[in-house]
């Protein structure tokens, strides 16, 4: 058998052959053919390599090691383009001491010390999360929850006419709609003001939106950058990370986030959808540096330019909110959303309520969710009867039967598409964000949460999860039981590709 396949090795390189019974000669078509095969075998043997040292999940290492080298034909190009989790070469500040970013902007953030929190009984559950944030509680903040996308699109269309200096904008979607068109329009107006404009844009989650709409804004001055996912050597084929975070910015000052991006939908009018229900947040006060911050990071990866921004925070004068903005993403030495989630759901003594559009978690929050509802936490989960996403959907058929049968419950919301990314943890701590429960945004997108601690913040959240429980349903396991057999089936398949979902 050796000496049969070291002939074939010698033919493929093009060395001469002796007779050996049982080896044909191989044409020159065949000799190649067999080359490519083998290339593919070799190339599935180091990427399964690759995959042992990098990949964040065991089970993530053994199915790609096992399709790497059973079908290595499919599986190479896929795993180069999907099966990678860490991001090569993104400068962190928070991380990177001696890059250009931390050098400029570690002294100008220090000018938000004074702000810093410090009652210890906040701090000291969120100190945590300040350590994976590398970013801290600052106090002396207001917010505002904007239901949908028209009180949204009002609040930062309002707040970019009143601009005065610059205008920082970041989604992942933008679409060359209606309100698109009135995103652009506003954009413009004010570049041709003389305020600086700056919009950074995923090209994946906008690949629509055309080149004629990016060069109006840019003949306007708009400096428009996409996130440029496949920037560098390493990343030259990678696909599989998004900018996933939504955000504006208006002269330091405010700054608003959320689940909502840029497109008609999100105003309820697409005719797919219907009525589309989202939270986006409008935060004042030094918060606002720490959101600028994670934008300016983009910003740095995607066009080696840090932009001259103003960073004297400034208090807001109705409020004294403390808030930390958590950013994360595949870049981070830790799995930070994951962490984040982990660690709040430990901290909940009464309830903890989040509302995510979707529910795939990894074993870590599946673990924390039984536990927190093991002792006596009051747990509700939001999730959409109608998504966007048919194997997401699937996907919670799996697993959700053993959380109901503790006491957790499961609320689909039926009045539209549930697109809203927040939560309530006792009486004190709300969060908006763009983090899903589900291991693409864990680790896979870069994501922003802002978590809010406060009486007067989580009262406002709690009315607006109660109106969307009025608004749905609550599933049983007799539900889920009845479902055929082949229905159970896929869903357990599509559980399976949790990981790339």
């Amino acid at each position: 058998m050796i000496k049969k396949f070291s002939a074939l090795i010698r033919q493929v390189a093009g060395k001469p052959l002796p007779a050996i019974p049982g080896v044909p000669v191989l044409s020159k078509r065949r000799r190649l053919m067999v080359a490519i095969m083998l290339l593919f075998h070799v190339l599935g043997a180091l990427s399964s390599l690759d995959a042992l040292m990098s990949s964040r999940t065991s089970q993530g290492s053994i199915a790609w090691i096992i399709s790497l080298n059973t079908f290595p034909y499919v599986s190479v190009p896929a795993y180069w383009i999907f099966g990678r989790s860490k991001f090569q070469g993104y400068v962190i500040s928070r991380r990177e001491t001696d890059s250009d970013l931390w050098l400029k902007h570690q002294l100008k953030m220090s000018t938000v010390d004074r702000f810093q929190l410090q009652n210890s009984r906040v701090r000291g559950s969120l100190q945590a999360l300040e350590s994976l944030a590398k970013m801290p509680v600052l106090t002396g903040n207001e917010v505002e929850y904007l239901i949908d996308g028209q009180e949204k699109f009002d609040s930062i269309f309002a707040g970019i006419r009143a601009a005065e200096h610059y205008v920082l904008a970041q989604y992942y979607i933008i679409r060359n709609d209606e309100i698109g068109q009135r995103f652009q329009q506003a954009l413009i107006e004010k570049a041709e003001q003389g305020v600086q404009v700056f919009l950074l844009y995923d090209e994946i989650g906008s690949y629509r939106l055309g080149r004629r709409y990016l060069r109006q804004l840019e003949q306007a001055g708009v400096q428009v950058r996409p996130f440029h996912s496949t920037k560098g050597p390493g990343n030259r084929f990678q696909l599989n990370f998004r900018n996933h975070r939504k955000l504006v910015i208006t002269d330091g000052k405010h700054a608003w986030l959320g689940g909502a991006n840029i497109g008609d939908e999100y105003l309820g009018l697409s005719r797919r959808y219907g009525h589309w229900r989202d939270t986006h947040l409008k935060i004042t006060g030094p918060a606002v540096m720490s959101v600028q911050l994670s934008f300016v990071e983009d910003w740095y990866w995607s066009s080696d330019t840090i932009p001259d921004l103003n960073w004297d925070a400034t208090l807001s004068d109705r409020a004294d909110l403390p808030i930390l903005i958590l950013p994360s993403g595949p870049a981070d030495r830790h799995e930070t959303a994951s962490l984040m989630m982990q660690h709040l759901i430990h901290s909940a003594v009464d309830r903890f309520w989040i509302s995510s559009p979707y529910f795939v978690p990894d074993e870590g929050v599946l673990s924390a969710l039984k536990l927190a509802a093991l002792r006596g936490v009051d747990v509700r989960i939001l999730i959409p009867e109608r998504t966007d996403n048919y194997l997401v959907y699937l996907a919670a058929y799996a697993f959700v039967a053993p959380l109901i049968e503790l006491g957790i419950e499961i609320h689909r919301y039926e009045k539209g598409v549930l697109h809203s990314k927040s939560f309530l943890i006792d009486d004190n701590l709300s969060s908006v964000g763009t983090v899903n429960l589900d291991n693409r945004s864990f680790r896979l997108n870069f994501e922003i949460t802002a978590l809010i601690a406060g009486d007067e913040p989580n009262q406002r959240l709690e009315k607006i999860f109660q109106t969307d429980f009025d608004r749905s349903r609550i599933m049983t396991v007799e539900e889920i039981e009845n479902k055929s057999l082949f229905f159970r089936a896929l869903s357990r398949a599509a559980y399976l590709m949790a990981p790339v979902l």
